[in-house]
């Protein structure tokens, strides 16, 4: 038990941090960045807004996912992991990942039918399919959570 408090602790700091460092990306980095593309590449300008829109969304779907994974380990750590109140918060983790995945798939075929050459596309196709494993496979933890969780229900009312 004493390794898993120690790894609940460090991830906890580490996801401090990365969502510390998301809400500056997301408020300072994205919008610098677009605004000095649409300055440096005028044909492009029009891109500015769209593209600080989606990748600022898509920040937003890491910070809940961020959140979420705190929430859990609250549940893990009161030793509450086997209830419905976890449930919720991975479909929201699911739910996130599903939202972030239809704007990539939205992304990638808007550049895919737009594009010069194929870095981007393929790019953009690799990411897709990441997060379409990533998206799977908190569908079939969710699954077995609730496996779980039905069996320690199960287990408590013989008990």
């Amino acid at each position: 038990m004493f390794v898993e408090r120690r790894a609940v602790a460090a991830l906890r700091v580490f996801l401090v941090v990365l969502f510390v460092v998301l809400v500056g990306f997301q408020s300072f980095s994205l919008p610098g960045q677009f605004a000095h593309m649409a300055q440096e590449s005028p044909e492009h300008a029009y891109l500015r807004w769209p593209l600080t829109a989606v990748t600022v969304f898509w920040v937003l779907c890491v910070q809940v996912v961020i959140v979420s994974t705190w929430k859990l380990l609250s549940l893990v750590k009161d030793d509450r992991i086997f209830t419905e109140a976890s449930l919720r918060w991975v479909d929201l983790i699911v739910w996130a990942v599903g939202a972030g995945w239809v704007v990539l798939v939205g992304v990638f075929l808007y550049v895919g039918f737009n594009a010069d050459d194929p870095g981007g596309p393929i790019l953009l196709f690799l990411l897709t399919m990441g997060v379409t494993v990533l998206g799977l496979l908190m569908v079939v933890m969710r699954a077995l959570l609730r496996q779980a969780t039905t069996l320690r229900t199960d287990m408590e009312a013989v008990i």
